[in-house]
């Protein structure tokens, strides 16, 4: 979705938003250990976003969310995967 569109459309800001909360809570649960499996993911920044989120929320812009979403999500993926992984691997014992 391009910029302009994304911009004018405020329930789907609210929808990525909410979407990079979640993300950045849940990369708080993976273990370090995990996390060195992964250097090239910048950690503290996914996590830290969240709280930006939560508390800062009336200076998030439009492009800023719209940038995040469009280029600095990569471990969005890793996240659901370790998760995953590491729930398998709790239930297992």
């Amino acid at each position: 979705m391009p910029l302009d569109v994304f911009e004018t459309d405020w329930q789907r800001q609210w929808l990525v938003e909410r979407g990079v909360e979640i993300i950045s809570e849940a990369s708080r649960h993976l273990t370090d250990e995990l996390k060195a499996h992964h250097p090239e993911i910048p950690w503290q920044k996914v996590a830290g976003i969240g709280k930006v989120l939560r508390h800062n929320y009336e200076s998030i812009v439009a492009p800023v969310i719209w940038k995040l979403a469009q280029a600095d999500l990569t471990s969005q993926k890793v996240c659901r995967e370790e998760l995953a992984t590491e729930l398998v691997r709790k239930q297992r014992g």
